[in-house]
């Protein structure tokens, strides 16, 4: 964050002064990052007394700093700022007890105090996160606040706080804030007490607002009439691929979508935000504990790559897909495909061009903002230059390179698309070049890494010592190949190696052990346990895609349902049974997209069968208000 202060920016991590309690304030001006002091992510993650407060140094961290050293409890890991408002409890460290929290919204009758959580929403000068910050003083007609990542001056001597908030007293009494930023808005403070008069109630949400529900368009002969525009090239391969104008391949699905309730959305909106804070806690956990890594069937010669990868600050993801269970059972989580190219185009242009040519108006689609995020995340990528989309020849794999580069060309990179691999060659620096003689030095693939990884361990007839040898950077007599490109050090691939570890199936275990019983969570585990076996599991293939080679077994360790694959030869892990919800006959499976990390908008993906697969379709997915979806019970 910025502000309108004629001082000087200090440099990351300078003090810029003490908040009451002797408790240090930073800078967080993450431009001027030493790499040398800060050399890879673990380097930014904060402990205290070997607790981790957040990342250097953003406000939630200063939060959790400051409780924990003046108060001795901390509140729970939150994926945005704004979340802490809906907290009901903190930690206390000392013996692990629960203290309640009351959150009072912005004009209540209950006047913040000196210690509470001030909470900004998400929008504006706080757009996404939201922000926290500590009140240390309260006053008639101002609020004194400290905090991080919020103007990054070092304060004039004397002072002892971050800024002042000018406040009134409404004539009923209510304390009312007003923001510094225009754009911005005050949610309320949050505050450690057993006292609830005023508080907000924050009343669970109804489950039943959780279940999906199958709907039909009037038939009026919509599916005899192109619909998709064959003049972009995007729609033309789509078209090709799904021979014909059509987003789900069963022609009695041609008329029928499914919808979810705004509640709904809201929490898989948390639960994404959340999940990803949390999956990328789990890889920086694993990239610290050789043992962990190799149950992720990864070969030991790509380990210091992958840390590699991990530590390159700038080596960020653009997109990945969580995959859900939605139902009044609850959320849950079975996986995170934080490299894979699917459903991007059906769920942000077909399932809208679907709703405008069949007559849906039910509310609205589910990934209304996915394009624009993607287009914001490619703006902030960094990419210098051309970048080279590389893809196989699939069909599939055509419209996803052509989607995503239609975005990134809106968000004004230069684009080529590479099919395959056999039109590269070497230039006389030694460069890997296309057809044109480009060299390559930035990438985004439709392959995804696991595949990638089978055509490298061909390519070197996965002899472990022959790829620990392997040279990328020298040039040899024959045409470069797949691992010449991605294993590059001087190519920057999106999405990134690092993205291998929370995609394997081996995070599972880890995050179950990190999070036990964490309520957007599964039980996982690498030996198969009696509390598994006597709720029924489901076997996986660590480095499993697709739906391959996964089996279910029933509570009596009868097996259910199961699917081939290539995936047999690998490791398995043990994850609860937890099946998708029967639509009317579709096992439903809700995937929600994070884009640079946050939620961007969902799709649905349907079966008849327990295991949604590559071959599973896509149908139409619309956010409705919450009673339309109760008056149609």
């Amino acid at each position: 964050m910025t502000t309108d202060s004629s001082r000087p920016v200090a440099p990351f991590g300078t003090l810029l002064g003490m908040a009451p309690g002797n408790v240090p304030i930073y800078s967080s001006d993450y431009d001027s990052a030493d790499e040398t002091e800060l050399p890879n992510r673990h380097a930014y993650r904060s402990y205290v007394d070997g607790i981790f407060m957040g990342y250097k140094w953003q406000c939630v961290e200063f939060a959790r700093r400051w409780l924990y050293l003046n108060k001795g409890y901390i509140f729970d890991d939150v994926a945005m700022a704004y979340d802490i408002f809906r907290l009901n409890s903190v930690r206390l460290i000392a013996d692990e007890s629960r203290l309640p929290l009351k959150s009072f919204r912005n004009g209540s009758l209950r006047h913040p105090e000196e210690g509470a959580l001030l909470i900004w929403n998400e929008g504006g000068e706080f757009e996404i996160t939201g922000h926290v910050a500590i009140v240390t003083k309260v006053l008639a007609d101002r609020l004194y606040v400290v905090e991080q990542n919020v103007g990054h001056q070092v304060w004039p001597e004397g002072q002892d706080y971050s800024r002042e908030l000018e406040a009134r007293i409404s004539d009923d009494g209510g304390y009312w804030l007003r923001c510094s930023y225009g754009d911005a808005s005050i949610l309320g403070w949050v505050m450690q007490t057993d006292d609830d008069t005023h508080a907000e109630v924050i009343e669970p949400i109804d489950p039943a607002l959780f279940n999906l529900q199958l709907r039909h368009v009037k038939k009026t002969g919509q599916e005899t009439r192109a619909w998709l525009n064959i003049a972009n090239p995007s729609e033309e391969a789509y078209v090709a691929m799904m021979k014909g104008h059509k987003l789900a391949s069963r022609k009695e699905d041609d008329h029928q979508y499914m919808v979810m309730s705004e509640a709904a959305e809201r929490e898989l909106k948390r639960a994404t935000n959340e999940l990803h804070a949390l999956f990328m806690h789990a890889t920086d956990y694993v990239l610290q504990n050789d043992e962990l890594l190799s149950s992720f069937n990864i070969p030991p010669a790509l380990w210091p790559k992958i840390h590699q990868s991990w530590d390159n600050r700038r080596n960020q993801m653009i997109t990945g897909r969580f995959d859900f269970s939605l139902s009044e059972k609850g959320i849950k989580v079975y996986e995170y495909n934080c490299d894979s190219a699917s459903c991007y185009m059906e769920a942000g242009i077909i399932q809208e061009k679907w709703a405008k040519h069949y007559g849906c108006q039910d509310g609205e689609s589910s990934a209304t903002e996915l394009g624009d995020e993607l287009l914001e995340a490619w703006k902030n990528s960094s990419v210098k230059g051309v970048i080279h989309i590389m893809q196989d020849t699939d069909l599939e794999e055509n419209y996803h390179a052509l989607f995503m580069k239609n975005v990134m060309e809106k968000a004004g990179l230069t684009c080529k698309v590479i099919k395959g691999v056999g039109s590269l060659r070497w230039d006389e620096d030694g460069d890997v070049v296309d057809q044109d003689g480009t060299k390559i030095r930035w990438v985004w693939k439709t392959w995804a890494w696991e595949t990638a990884l089978d055509q490298i361990r061909a390519e070197c007839d996965d002899d472990e010592q022959r790829l620990r040898d392997y040279q990328t950077d020298i040039p040899r007599s024959t045409a470069p190949r797949l691992v010449d490109v991605l294993l590059r050090k001087d190519v920057m691939v999106y999405e990134p190696l690092w993205t291998l570890i929370p995609s394997n199936k081996a995070i599972l275990p880890v995050l179950w052990t990190l999070f036990p019983n964490h309520p957007y969570l599964l039980e996982a585990s690498f030996d198969l346990s009696d509390s598994l076996k006597n709720h029924g599991y489901v076997s996986k293939p660590v480095a499993g895609r697709c739906g391959f080679n996964i089996s279910l077994y029933d509570g009596s360790d009868t097996l259910m349902e199961e699917t081939e694959g290539r995936f047999s030869h690998q490791d398995q892990i043990f994850q609860a049974l937890w099946k998708l919800p029967d639509i009317e006959g579709y096992r439903s499976q809700v995937c929600t997209f994070s884009v640079a990390g946050h939620y961007a908008g969902s799709c649905i993906r349907v079966d008849p069968s327990l295991v949604i697969t590559k071959d599973s379709d896509l149908m139409t997915l619309r956010v409705i208000e919450n009673d339309d979806l109760m008056d149609k019970k």
